[in-house]
Order: structure tokens, then C-alpha cells, then sequence
């Protein structure tokens, strides 16, 4: 393909043919793309969707991240969902808009990867749709099978229960921070806001633990607890001593001025898993924050608490306020 080709030049037939003829299709995908629709199998009659969606301007920029940071990112957003239901992602849809003067190279190198995102967990990219944008915005629909399982849902945590982390907090927030200001280093925590690094395999080991309730970790710690208080009507508190601060969030909170918990607290985009467990259930390679107790009139049912007390300022990113 030639690297100075556009979207326009190229055209829509033709940039489906250089995107997807690299495509290899796990064993659940029966039809992959080329015709009106995939066919994939669903081996316990169950399956799990979540879609999401990237917009430029608001969720990447092309001067931030490369094509390739983007295809991660998009697919690792809607990967990390499905694990957080305990459940074993199996393919993906991507539907992408984009303005004609786009460089069709910039198009395959997202398309990479998606791809690439996805192949540690034999995840396939099977089918989509391309449209014209004044913007570039990626859609991706992840699907995944339970294998047997009940779905974790988030409104069953029990007072009792401990809460458990899985995976990292604050690092791509610490990116963004530093981004912000013109900067490109500490260069762990810019790396960490164009690609996550999503815990996938302990969504079905945490299922299989006994789980009571598990989320995606995208908006915020404290925000997403909140949504596991909400929906099983309890108080959840977290030990702030448990939630580990390394380095190079350190480092960006001494240049910055910002507080370096926060980022952990409140910062999204690193897509780890938080879960609810009784204690002797907590399986290896989570981390123990905090615990679950009935609500009460100081502290009703759907408070999430830091330490005993609540939490000043945001708790996380929220949509459709500026």
C-alpha cells in the first residue's frame, strides 16, 4: 500500500481488503468477514456484548497516539468489559468513521492493532462498517462466552465481603496529566494512557473464585465502586494504605502539584477489575482495599467511602459534563 494514499484514494472496498486480509479467525468464528455478517458459535447458548465507543479530540489525539495505541486502546476498553462479567471474550466488530484526506496507512496500523490486542486471547476481528466523519470515531463491539458460568454481575456484593483489585490504577491518568502540560515523560505513564494493560485472564479466574460482584475499572475507582454500591444497595470503604503509589505516579505528582492518590483513586482509563469476594475467597493475584457493610442514615446504601470518610472533589470521570 502506498503510505501517501488517503481513505478517499484508496476507497471503502479497498481499505476493507487491506485492513482485513491480514485477519487470522479463531476457532469460534464460522463466517468471518466478506459477506452481510459473521457467523460465530456460542458454545454454552449464552452471549456476552458490550460496545464502546473513542472519538477524537475527546478520547485520543492523533499528535498523543499512534494508529496502532488507538487499535489497542479500543479493543482493550470493550475486552476488559467482557472480563469484568467473568466472562472469555471470543471476536470483535469495529465500525469506523473517518474523513477522506485520512492516510489509509494511519487506517491498517489501527486495524493492526485491534488485531494485535485481541491475539493473546484468540480473540478475532470479524467484521464492521467504514463510513465518512469530519472526525475519526471508533466503534468496537466485543462479544464473549461464559463457558458454563453465571454472569458477575454488579449488584450482588454483600456486606461482609472484601473488595479486591486486580491490575493497575492512576497510571493513565498520570499520563494524561503530563501529556497535558507538553511533556513525554515519565515515559511508563504516557505509554500507559495510549495503551492499557487490562487484567483479562482474572475476570473468569475471579468467576470461578465465587466472585459476588466485579466491574471494569474505566471511569475511576471510587466512581465504579460506586456503581457496585448502587446496584447491591451496600457501603463500600477503601483502605487508601492498601492501594499501592509506585514511582513514576510520584514523580508526576511532584512536577505536577496534583496529588499522587488521586490518580489512583480517581483516575480511568487503565481499565483494571475491582471485585467483591467473602474473604476466604480473594484469589492469588488480587489485592485486598477495602471492605463491604450494610448502609446506614450517616451512610446510606450506594456510599462509596475512602478510609471512613468521604471523599472531596470528583470521584471520577463522568460523561456529558464539561
Amino acid at each position: 500500500m502506498n503510505v501517501n494514499e488517503t481513505v478517499g484514494g484508496i476507497g471503502e472496498f479497498g481499505l476493507i481488503e487491506a485492513v482485513t486480509k491480514g485477519y487470522r479467525q479463531g476457532a469460534e468464528v464460522l463466517v468471518g468477514p466478506g459477506d452481510d455478517a459473521a457467523v460465530v458459535a456460542v458454545p454454552d447458548g449464552r452471549m456476552v456484548i458490550t460496545t464502546d465507543l473513542l472519538i477524537e479530540g475527546r478520547h485520543f489525539r492523533q499528535d498523543w497516539s499512534s494508529a496502532y495505541d488507538v487499535g489497542r486502546k479500543a479493543a482493550a476498553q470493550n475486552l476488559s468489559d467482557i472480563a469484568a462479567m467473568g466472562a472469555r471474550p471470543t471476536s470483535l466488530v469495529v465500525g469506523l468513521g473517518m474523513p477522506s484526506d485520512l492516510s489509509s496507512e494511519w487506517v491498517t496500523e489501527l486495524a493492526r492493532g485491534l488485531q494485535d490486542e485481541g491475539e493473546a486471547l484468540e480473540v478475532s476481528v470479524v467484521g464492521g462498517d467504514m463510513v465518512q466523519s469530519d472526525k475519526v470515531v471508533v466503534s468496537v463491539t466485543a462479544f464473549g462466552t461464559l463457558d458454563g458460568r453465571e454472569p458477575v454481575l454488579r449488584s450482588g456484593a454483600r456486606p461482609g465481603d472484601e473488595v479486591a483489585l486486580a491490575g493497575r490504577l492512576g497510571w493513565a491518568e498520570a499520563g494524561y496529566a503530563v501529556l497535558t502540560r507538553g511533556f513525554r515523560s515519565p515515559r511508563a505513564v504516557v505509554e500507559a494512557h495510549r495503551r492499557p494493560l487490562p487484567p483479562y485472564e482474572q475476570g473468569p479466574i475471579a468467576a470461578m473464585a465465587g466472585a459476588s460482584s466485579m466491574c471494569d475499572v474505566s471511569d475511576g475507582l471510587l466512581s465504579d465502586l460506586g456503581h457496585i454500591a448502587t446496584a447491591s444497595q451496600v457501603v463500600i470503604d477503601v483502605r487508601s494504605a492498601a492501594l499501592a503509589i509506585p514511582e513514576p505516579l510520584q514523580a508526576v505528582a511532584a512536577a505536577t502539584g496534583l496529588e499522587a492518590l488521586s490518580f489512583v483513586l480517581t483516575g480511568g482509563d487503565d481499565n483494571a477489575l475491582v471485585a467483591t469476594f467473602e474473604p476466604a475467597d480473594v484469589p492469588i493475584g488480587w489485592t485486598v482495599i477495602g471492605t463491604v457493610a450494610e448502609g446506614n442514615d450517616n451512610q446510606p446504601p450506594g456510599t462509596v467511602t475512602v478510609d471512613g470518610e468521604a471523599y472531596e472533589g470528583a470521584t471520577g470521570h463522568a460523561h456529558f459534563r464539561s
